[in-house]
């Protein structure tokens, strides 16, 4: 990868989306060789498609998190640096990694950082905190921003944004405009089936900024199929918000799978309606959150789908201001 971030160049153009496909290293027990043709296999699924990156995830346990047993067992995986690293190379195009910040200190912390850079040319980074307040936390997250901020190399910062806690707590823009203070350039949302808990948080962010004369960072919405029952309980074991109707539609359909899919393009075409006053920079991030190849190849339809939708706001955007 280049010296500086790709994708910085790409988030100040705000007229533009940036698109992702979000993916898991395979699990640590995978032989070496066996990640690489993963890779590739990976890459070769999304040939047909145009995105500007990936996005590899860091995956914790997370079972303090709740008392409900984890839908699919937990089991550790190769290092998401590596992962990147293959990534990269093999599709040459910017990777985002993911770090989960709990387990470190701050020295341990900034080694696995300048490693990140100048081992597996990691560029891009979304911080993660804990899940948990019942974890014992090592190094806080405001503290692994500043240890990022402050380090030699010019990583671009983002930070993980949840809608749902919005819906609980109603602060969730004041804690990205304080992850913004800290550093953070962009925010990746958790999967969106509860669309009207996004719109909440992305109007009052937006009137935020104006207010504070902030100028908004951008926000990458990420969606998700589900084909299954076990699928839609671990959608919901992960903290995501499924409202009853939606998935009652989803069991319910002939197809789970493309209703999941329809329920998306819905919810992104509600959000995308509900936020045009706004001038907020958007993204999508689409991910299969398991590794069953029909979610998989549901992933890669329903990224073409939000896609062309997005494109489509963005043009009409455009337009308008073209007409004003």
């Amino acid at each position: 990868m280049e010296n500086g971030s790709e994708l910085r160049a790409r988030y100040n153009d705000i007229n533009r989306g940036v698109y992702f496909i979000g993916t898991t290293p395979p699990k640590s027990d995978t032989p070496f060789e066996q990640v690489e043709n993963i890779a590739g296999k990976l890459l070769d699924r999304v040939s047909d498609i145009d995105f500007d990156g990936l996005i590899v995830y860091d995956i914790q346990d997370e079972d303090s998190r709740t008392s409900k047993p984890r839908p699919f067992p937990f089991k550790s995986t190769h290092d998401p640096r590596h992962y990147s690293a293959l990534l990269n190379q093999k599709s040459s195009r910017p990777v985002i990694t993911y770090k989960s910040v709990v387990q470190s200190d701050t020295a341990a912390f900034e080694q696995w950082a300048n490693e990140a850079w100048s081992e597996y040319g990691v560029r891009d980074l979304v911080l993660v905190g804990s899940p948990s307040k019942n974890n014992q936390i090592s190094l806080p997250l405001a503290d692994a921003y500043q240890a990022l901020v402050n380090n030699q190399h010019d990583f671009f910062i983002g930070g993980v944004t949840i809608a749902e806690r919005h819906a609980a707590k109603g602060n969730e823009h004041q804690r990205l405009i304080e992850k913004y203070q800290q550093g953070c350039n962009f925010f990746i949302s958790q999967a969106i089936y509860d669309p009207q808990a996004t719109i909440d948080m992305l109007t009052r962010y937006a009137i935020e900024c104006k207010k504070q004369n902030i100028k908004p960072q951008r926000f990458i919405l990420t969606f998700s199929p589900c084909g299954s029952e076990k699928t839609l309980e671990f959608i919901e074991w992960l903290g995501v918000s499924v409202p009853e109707a939606t998935s009652l539609r989803i069991l319910n359909a002939e197809q789970p799978l493309y209703e999941s899919i329809r329920i998306c393009a819905n919810s992104l075409r509600q959000i995308l309606d509900a936020i045009l006053p706004y001038d907020l920079p958007l993204g999508l991030n689409i991910e299969s959150l398991t590794n069953r190849k029909e979610e998989i190849d549901g992933s890669i339809l329903l990224y073409k789908l939000l896609r062309s939708t997005m494109d489509k706001y963005l043009a009409q955007k455009e337009l308008m201001t073209l007409i004003k």
